[in-house]
């Protein structure tokens, strides 16, 4: 039997404070000055010691200079000028140990004191020199969209950081020429796309209104009349797509029981037959109200159109955790877990499911089925929740059918965007 081989110990991850780099070169200066003063100091106290060797040396008293002293009449005078003269001896040796030590501590301290000025220095000095650097990261965070022809222009030599503003100045206007051009483009397309299917459009109409029509030419120009109705319901949806997906020109506070309200409205047509309860509590979140309401209208649509008759379809707004919410719950078929991640996605729909319906598939599902939209409905809802900073909560219901929560930043009560 084959032991098997241990387990192998995940590596721990450990996480290191990041310092900003102003702080690192403060870090960099202080040491550079801590190293430099210590080398200085410790030179110092050398030479100062081998000076003091230098100018006054210990001196002994040799066994001539004894015998000469013994050589006196009186051994007391000549015991007392030997110890008189070791004491003094000690005496210099112990005032050049003071005098030493007096050094080294006045040059520690010294040290310290100019160890901390230096860091205080340095700081300073550092923010001096990186404050182009957060003149560019103030623009930078400024920047968006509608101000594009903002730039940074900074004054000062040519070294490295007026290279990273000119750099930035020039990627600036490619974005502007870039973005300007991309307005133009979804202008254009806005019109050259519009025009022609509402010639197409108010034709038909025209054929199946005629008396003369025939009724083959009547068949044909209602079917032409349903693709006509659905190239615009696209047209409409990608447009708006991609001017979800930009940054919100129009930001007000905005009320979203009345958005629900009015999102409402305009589903009414749809919902016949399915029961819709609302219970709209007060909420208010600071955005574009054109953009929140279709992101509503799409939400009760998808709602309504992947139902069973006689469904239902549950509405709700307020305040949770600090955040403002707007959730859509309904009844439906059964939405697998997998499929969850891919309903955002363009031109991803969820459809009835014939062969699990039986024959006796729902005329709720066949008569809304029909009525399919260009598979952009829940892309626009989160393009719109992204662009208002919000988040998007899936889960499917195990009745049937989903739960959608949308919770978008609240609206602060010193807000401007609520004054306008």
């Amino acid at each position: 039997m084959r032991a098997r081989p241990p387990a192998l110990a995940r590596p721990r991850l450990t996480v290191r404070p990041r310092l900003s780099v102003r702080a690192r070169l403060t870090v960099v200066y202080g040491s550079l000055f801590l190293v430099t003063s210590a080398v200085l100091v410790a030179v110092t106290y050398l030479l100062t010691v081998r000076m003091m060797e230098e100018r006054f040396p210990a001196r002994r008293t040799s066994e001539t200079s004894v015998a000469q002293l013994r050589g006196l009449n009186s051994p007391e005078v000549v015991e007392r000028l030997m110890t008189l003269k070791a004491e003094a001896d000690r005496q210099l040796a112990q005032q050049k140990r003071d005098m030493l030590e007096q050094l080294l501590r006045s040059s520690l301290v010294t040290m310290l004191v100019l160890g901390v000025l230096a860091v205080v220095i340095g700081y300073v000095v550092a923010g001096r020199m990186l404050r182009p650097l957060h003149t560019v990261t103030a623009t930078a965070r400024r920047l968006s969209e509608s101000n594009l022809y903002e730039r940074i222009a900074l004054a000062g030599p040519q070294d490295e950081i007026k290279d990273l503003a000119d750099t930035f100045d020039r990627m600036l206007d490619r974005l502007h020429r870039a973005f300007d051009t991309q307005r133009r483009f979804v202008a254009n397309a806005s019109h050259e796309l519009r025009t022609p299917l509402t010639i197409n459009r108010t034709v038909l109409e025209v054929a199946l209104a005629s008396r003369k029509s025939p009724p083959e030419t009547k068949a044909l120009a209602d079917v032409l009349l349903g693709n006509t109705a659905r190239h615009e319901r696209l047209i409409e949806g990608l447009l708006l797509l991609a001017r979800s997906e930009r940054e919100l020109g129009t930001r007000t506070g905005t009320p979203l029981p009345d958005v629900v309200r009015s999102a409402l409205g305009q589903v009414e047509g749809i919902a016949e037959h399915v029961d819709v309860e609302a219970r709209l509590a007060p909420a208010v979140v600071t955005g574009d109200p054109v953009l929140l309401e279709r992101c509503a209208v799409n939400l009760l649509e998808n709602a309504v159109k992947y139902n069973v008759r006689d469904g239902r379809v549950w509405v709700r707004t307020g305040h949770r955790d600090g955040t403002a919410f707007l959730q859509v719950v309904n009844t439906g078929r059964p939405v697998p877990s997998y499929e969850v991640g891919t309903i955002f996605e363009p031109f991803r729909r969820l459809r009835p499911d014939r062969e699990r319906a039986g024959p006796g598939r729902d005329e709720h599902a066949e008569r809304v089925g029909s009525a399919d939209g260009a598979g952009l409905g829940l892309s626009i809802v989160r393009a719109v929740v992204g662009a208002h900073g919000g988040t998007i909560e899936t889960v499917p219901r195990e009745e049937g059918g989903l739960s959608i929560t949308v919770r978008l930043p609240a609206a602060e009560a010193g807000d401007p965007a609520l004054a306008s």
